[in-house]
């Protein structure tokens, strides 16, 4: 089985996109670790979260200064109840683990949630697969190869 990388590297290809994939050694995992390891604002940092609405899992990309609010994502949705997914349903969401989460190239197509805020920068960085890879892109096509959703979603 491929590496989770190279399955991302693969499924931005299939999306036309040639990414710079970077990979920090001493780890991503966090958005403050990925600020610090690429050197950018925090809220730079694309934190790919998965949640559960009334059952079925969605991707909200959330700027790594936010925190994204269940009840706006609710609201958004029109669910009656919005939930973190556990690292086993969001594993099997996306094919990742928390951590490395990307923010496309999921085997199952999920809903996606973009956080306004994000798109208030010239380059936005992203998990790879890994918890040591992120990529940076500029966030209007993020939103494209996402086939996200802008919204204001964060916790205020």
């Amino acid at each position: 089985m491929p590496r989770s990388d190279d399955r991302f590297g693969s499924a931005a290809a299939a999306l036309g996109l040639t990414l710079e994939i970077h990979r920090f050694p001493q780890g991503t995992r966090t958005a403050v670790d990925a600020a610090r390891a690429v050197g950018c604002e925090l809220g730079q940092i694309v934190k790919s979260l998965v949640f559960v609405a009334d059952g079925e899992p969605f991707l909200a990309l959330t700027s790594g200064s936010n925190r994204a609010d269940p009840e706006r994502l609710a609201a958004t949705l029109g669910a009656r109840d919005v939930r973190p997914a556990s690292a086993d349903e969001a594993r099997a969401a996306t094919g990742y683990a928390i951590g490395g989460t990307p923010p496309f190239g999921h085997p199952t197509p999920l809903r996606v949630l973009v956080d306004r805020d994000l798109l208030g920068h010239d380059v936005v960085w992203a998990a790879a697969g890994t918890s040591d890879s992120v990529f940076p892109i500029p966030p209007q096509d993020l939103v494209q190869a996402a086939r996200g959703e802008p919204v204001d979603f964060r916790v205020r």
